[in-house]
């Protein structure tokens, strides 16, 4: 039997300041993207990138997930299937420990909590660089150097899409 990939998208809430159109056509492409190859997008379900990501979805017509922190009433118009979990951001657990793969772009403290989850339980995790906020930070050279486990860089939608698909 052929499963369908799970493939989470994090990234900033729709009030960053990081956010311009260029990072959400980014994320609204990855959305497209996932979904044009049969994957099963999840995310946090609210705005900004995890809405992007949702409308690219399902303009390629996928199924979107959201985990939400509250309430269902609170996902954006993309998401089919809300669920409210009333956890918060320890909602973001659920997020990495769902998918097959995390990509990550731009992002804040829930972004990076999203990452740092992935990269300790082994999920294969993607950053698209070039998308401002904790993704251009993490892609510093000296920042992760030690570290064993990681993140994947990648400059581009179609880069972080193919990777998540190969893991």
């Amino acid at each position: 039997m052929n499963k369908r990939k799970i493939i989470a998208v994090s990234g900033s809430n729709g009030n960053d300041r990081n956010l311009d159109e260029r990072i959400l056509e980014k994320a609204e492409r990855t959305g497209f993207l996932i979904a044009e190859r049969g994957g099963i997008l999840v995310c946090g379900g609210l705005g900004g990138v995890m809405e992007a990501s949702a409308r690219g979805a399902k303009k390629a017509g996928g199924i979107t997930v959201g985990i939400l922190p509250w309430k269902k009433e609170a996902a954006n118009p993309y998401i089919d299937i809300p669920l409210a979990t009333n956890l918060g951001f320890y909602r973001n657990t659920l997020i990495a420990n769902c998918a097959d793969c995390m990509i990550a772009i731009c992002g804040r403290w829930g972004t990076l909590n999203e990452i740092s989850m992935s990269v300790s339980i082994n999920k294969p995790t993607v950053v698209i660089t070039g998308t401002a906020g904790v993704s251009d930070i993490l892609s510093g050279k000296d920042l992760l150097r030690k570290m064993r486990k990681k993140p994947l860089f990648v400059k581009t939608p179609e880069e972080a899409v193919e990777a998540a698909f190969s893991f």
